[in-house]
């Protein structure tokens, strides 16, 4: 728990140094960016990010006044809400991805050879298989 506490503070300083961005915002916008059409119902956010859905409605308001995101109301269930990645906030996530990769490489990767690297993605595997999400649309 210590080290993901500072690995988590640490990837946060950077983007917030350098894109003035929270790790959680800039979250929030790479799963909008991996969703179809670049939008997620409101609750939806609540299984996928590190937040509660409270703290998902008040970040995504935040993102809205920066213009980064919009909420829309979904036609076909007027109670509910869909965020939805803007162009600027999708510019500031290409922005801000290299920065959180090479703030991953520094803080993490490097670390480990890469014969432990493999051991430790078998792991992560087992609890997480890949495929449950994918950075096409991100890249610059």
């Amino acid at each position: 728990m210590r080290a993901h506490r500072r690995l988590v503070r640490l990837l946060d300083d950077d983007l917030r140094a350098q894109h003035g961005l929270t790790l959680s915002s800039y979250e929030v916008l790479l799963f909008l960016a991996w969703s179809p059409g670049r939008r997620m119902r409101m609750g939806e956010f609540a299984g996928r990010v590190l937040i509660t859905l409270s703290g998902v409605t008040r970040l995504v308001g935040r993102l809205e006044g920066e213009g980064l995101v919009r909420r829309e109301r979904d036609p076909e269930d007027g109670r509910g809400c869909y965020a939805v990645l803007t162009e600027a906030g999708l510019l500031r996530l290409r922005e801000a991805h290299p920065t959180h990769l090479a703030g991953v490489r520094r803080l993490f990767l490097s670390r480990f050879t890469d014969r432990e690297l493999e051991t430790l993605g078998g792991f992560w595997d087992r609890v997480s298989p890949r495929g449950d999400c994918a950075s096409e649309g991100i890249e610059a």
